[in-house]
């Protein structure tokens, strides 16, 4: 019996920035933990029919197209129009009045070129989950399936073995050059988006460069610090400094002691890690490297070290004492209103829309990228914010669809070069030029004239960061285009994360215990948190807060952990 567990946040991985902002991470177990949602039908159905071996995949369907079609004089994919059924998110941050997919210009563009049309399956925000479920429950399933298959009970290897997908392997191989060209060229790629058993189950969200894993961190009001006369801080004593300095010294210049130094938000300062890893830890799965194991950051000595640290700021004032009740629209009122000396933030929502905002307003107004603290000077920051090359999205090809041949051919289109450039940047001449065979985006999306931010007005023409795609490097060197924005990434980027956890397959019965256990340990985790930061419970306390983790079953998800790890190395 498999339990279907899933939760979708925003944004976005969204222009890029945003969908991460919603991501943070985005992490797996916060997704499965997230929601226990409704048993499967069909899942079930299949999955305990008997009929098929354990370990076994789904086969495609006795109706589905197993005959290679002709080539085409023109290059379609087909002589006669086909449509596609595709289920798949509509991203928030688009322009008004766009419905769907088929309106965006390179979907349209798409439909031209192949001869196939897709019939998108749009969920409603905010019901993305339950009626991905109630999808599967129906058993009708679109011919392709767009989703983060991390999120699905026991990964896209079980929605395999329950019969909701097909094994795309042999596919790949004989009808998707593109997509087999480049896992070619990075076994790393391959190896991230296979089962443990080597089976590939998606066309791949893949992003290939550095320059791209990374979107998000701390940042500090540079025209505050030159004020003050301090540098930007690279240990956790400097910060301490700095922030006692923007309380204290009224850089905002208005008289008033109205300054917050630092600002977290509820469900960012402990889950992000902004200045935990400064002791080497997270506060999640991570892996200790000096002994290749699985450790839980708050199961840790050095947990207990940072939360007294963070107490003795709390008390000092230096930490917003509303943190834990500020949402998004209140930190922006806050940064915008000249209050805030320093926050996290992603690149492009962050940094680059308080710089638009106050841009005219606030003369001085400036921010800076800091490296993520160490406890001593001249050390390399560790654990900084880096996702991974595959994070769980793909585009599957679901049991019922009856042109599984022409599909591929379709998926595999975003991978070459003429589908790469239309996805990543739109139409040449409308969205973008070529500039000295670099393609800038146009004034309609650089310098949109109704005012429409970068990725809502880049998302009328391209969509750089769905399923299937190899993202381009050259997208978030425009999405990131400020001197700030590229100084941050540059700064952001300069951090050890060999202890970051690949993206690990469970099985269903792990995925399961995990949810079980990991709900009411994220819970207790939380609350103790804020307790140990405002004072309310004592840090003498934490001894038995660690025995009650422990207690919860945190040891045996710790074994779960690592034996997903162990068979990760293995692929």
């Amino acid at each position: 019996m498999i339990r279907g567990v899933q939760s979708m946040k925003k944004n976005e991985m969204s222009v890029q920035s945003e969908l991460r902002d919603s991501k943070k991470g985005r992490n797996r177990f916060s997704i499965v933990t997230a929601s226990m949602l409704v048993i499967s039908v069909a899942v079930l159905t299949s999955g305990c029919s008997g009929e098929k071996k354990e370990g076994e995949s789904a086969s495609p369907s006795a109706a589905a197209s197993t005959t290679v079609p002709a080539a085409l004089p023109d290059g379609k994919i087909v002589s006669s129009p086909l449509t596609l059924s595709y289920f798949v998110q509509l991203s928030t941050n688009r322009p008004s009045g766009m419905n769907s997919l088929n309106d965006m210009e390179a979907y349209k563009e798409l439909e031209k070129i192949t001869g196939i049309h897709a019939d998108f399956k749009h969920p409603t925000a905010g019901q993305e989950a339950n009626q991905f479920n109630l999808m599967l429950s129906s058993g009708d399933y679109p011919d392709v399936i767009e989703w983060n298959w991390n999120s699905y009970p026991g990964g896209g290897q079980n929605a395999l073995k329950n019969g909701a997908i097909i094994k795309l392997n042999d596919y790949i191989d004989k009808y998707a050059p593109n997509l087999k060209k480049l896992l070619d060229a990075n076994p790393e790629i391959r190896k991230q988006i296979s089962t443990d058993s080597g089976e590939i189950y998606s066309f791949p969200f893949i992003r290939n460069d550095p320059y791209l894993l990374t979107y998000y961190g701390l940042t500090l009001r540079k025209d505050w610090l030159d004020k003050l006369k301090l540098e930007v801080p690279t240990t956790i004593e400097e910060w301490h400094t700095v922030l006692k300095a923007f309380k204290e010294k009224d850089p905002n210049g208005n008289g008033k002691p109205d300054e917050i130094p630092l600002l977290f938000q509820k469900g960012k300062m402990n889950w992000g890690n902004d200045i935990l890893n400064a002791w080497g830890i997270r506060n999640d799965f991570y892996l200790d490297t000096a002994t290749g194991k699985v450790q839980y950051g708050a199961l840790q000595p050095q947990f207990k070290e940072f939360l007294t640290t963070m107490r003795s700021w709390f008390k000092e004032g230096l930490i917003d004492p509303d943190y834990a009740a500020t949402d998004d629209k209140q930190k922006n009122a806050k940064v915008t209103g000249d209050l805030v000396g320093a926050t996290e933030v992603t690149v492009g929502g962050g940094i680059g829309t308080y710089l638009a905002a106050m841009n005219g307003k606030h003369p001085t107004f400036d921010l800076v990228g800091a490296p993520y603290p160490t406890l001593k000077k001249g050390d390399k920051p560790a654990l900084g914010q880096q996702e991974p090359i595959f994070n769980g999205l793909g585009a599957a090809i679901s049991k019922n669809n009856k042109h599984i041949i022409e599909t591929v051919k379709w998926l595999d289109y975003k991978y070459g070069e003429k589908g790469a450039m239309l996805f990543n940047f739109g139409i040449d001449g409308k969205s973008y030029t070529m500039d000295n065979g670099y393609p800038k985006y146009s004034d309609d999306v650089m310098k949109n004239k109704d005012g429409l931010a970068f990725g809502v007005a880049l998302t009328k023409y391209a969509i750089p960061f769905g399923a299937p795609i190899s993202q381009d490097k050259r997208y978030m060197e425009q999405n990131a285009a400020l001197p700030q924005q590229k100084n941050a990434l540059t700064t952001w980027m300069k951090a050890d994360n060999r202890g970051w956890l690949p993206t690990l397959s469970l099985t269903a019965d792990e995925s399961s215990k995990l949810a079980a256990v990991m709900t009411d340990v994220r819970t207790y985790n939380d609350e103790m948190f804020d307790k140990f930061i405002m004072g309310a419970e004592p840090i003498e306390s934490f001894d038995k807060f660690v025995d009650r983790l422990n207690k919860m079953g945190l040891q045996d998800v710790l074994k779960i952990e690592q034996a997903a790890y162990d068979r990760y190395l293995k692929r």
